[in-house]
């Protein structure tokens, strides 16, 4: 929402500093005194090609004249180095994910290995190894795969939350 009164005090503060009056501005914009007057009490707003012209003259960002203050390049570069470190965060903790994802489906396929290697063992043994000797290793590759749906369902949570 557009602050008429603090744009028309930050009007006032930039003609004070350039040390004009209201009827200097005034003719050089083509308007009357009371114009300015009204523009730097916050009655009005100057047209947009004159508040173009205001901001060129006071030179300062059109941003900065419809914001009513200066941009302060001390907060733009706090503001800068907080979001590369948000972004460095963000991309840590992705990578960390990824790596978690790949060792849970690297000990996932392990497992599945020799859970078939296993089973194929049981199967031309004739029964003479047992079955259960399969079951471990089917068990553990079990849980390799809830903690690989573990792992991806934390992650998409916390990018759901990160928004």
């Amino acid at each position: 929402m557009i602050d008429q009164v603090k744009i028309g005090n930050f009007l006032r503060e930039l003609r004070k500093e350039k040390g004009k009056t209201q009827e200097e501005i005034a003719g050089m914009y083509n308007v009357s005194s009371r114009s300015v007057s009204r523009w730097e009490n916050g009655i009005t707003l100057p047209d947009l090609g004159t508040l173009v012209e205001l901001a060129d003259y006071y030179e300062v960002d059109i941003k900065e004249l419809i914001d009513g203050e200066r941009k302060s390049e001390n907060m733009d570069n706090e503001m800068k180095d907080t979001l590369l470190k948000v972004a460095d965060y963000a991309d840590r903790q992705k990578k960390q994910a990824i790596v978690r994802a790949v060792i849970f489906f690297a000990l996932e396929m392990v497992c599945c290995g020799i859970t078939i290697g296993a089973a194929i063992l049981v199967l031309r043994s004739n029964g003479t190894i047992s079955a259960g000797f399969a079951v471990i290793p089917m068990f553990i590759s079990f849980l390799m795969s809830a903690a690989l749906i573990i792992n991806a369902k934390d992650y998409t949570s916390r990018i759901k939350k990160d928004r």
